[in-house]
């Protein structure tokens, strides 16, 4: 295939790149669009996971994300890359659905299952709980860099910022996280 810019491969095939699947899916083809879900699904999943209470909000909400994405995809223009334009919405959607139970009391039913393969991992509950100590603002820049390993532009397209902002949010997240893990080990 030479120099072909419209695949990438994965295991051994060719699977256009987002943009020739965007197109196709503009254009009504079910496999494009299937093939971006199948592309972005998990790592959506993830995102929103880090932000709910429950897996089933969480799958509630990656599915949204593509209920928005196709019912507005006609409208969307190639000002960046598409995984940030899917994160945007995702974002989106995660920080209503914050804003909808916050006012709900906590209670056994909003903790995660105790077989939920996220909790079993050490770090991760380490991770959650340094993110505590963290704005709203510099979680959300920690969780896009590190665990959907976004640049900062995408980062500051994202959270509607400036590129020094994102850097910033970033840089002072991980600050407070060293001080409170030498703060607990002391």
């Amino acid at each position: 295939m030479g120099s072909d810019n419209t695949c990438i491969k994965d295991d051994g095939k060719h699977i256009p790149k987002d943009d020739v699947l965007i197109r196709q899916a503009k254009a009504g083809d079910e496999n494009a669009a299937e093939l971006l879900i199948r592309r972005y699904y998990s790592s959506v999943l993830r995102y929103c996971r880090w932000h709910c209470p429950n897996i089933e909000t969480a799958e509630d909400l990656t599915q949204e994300t593509f209920i928005r994405l196709f019912r507005h995809l006609k409208e969307y223009r190639d000002k960046g890359t598409f995984k940030a334009y899917l994160y945007t919405i995702a974002n989106h959607l995660c920080i209503d659905e914050s804003r909808r139970i916050s006012t709900s009391p906590l209670n056994d039913m909003n903790m995660p299952a105790a077989d939920d393969a996220i909790h079993r991992i050490e770090e991760k509950d380490q991770i959650r709980y340094l993110l505590k100590f963290l704005s709203p603002e510099q979680r959300e820049a920690v969780l896009l860099r590190f665990e959907e390993s976004l640049s900062f532009t995408e980062i500051a397209r994202i959270t509607g910022c400036s590129l020094r902002t994102a850097q910033s949010r970033v840089r002072n997240g991980l600050k407070i996280m060293r001080k409170e893990m030498d703060h607990a080990s002391s």
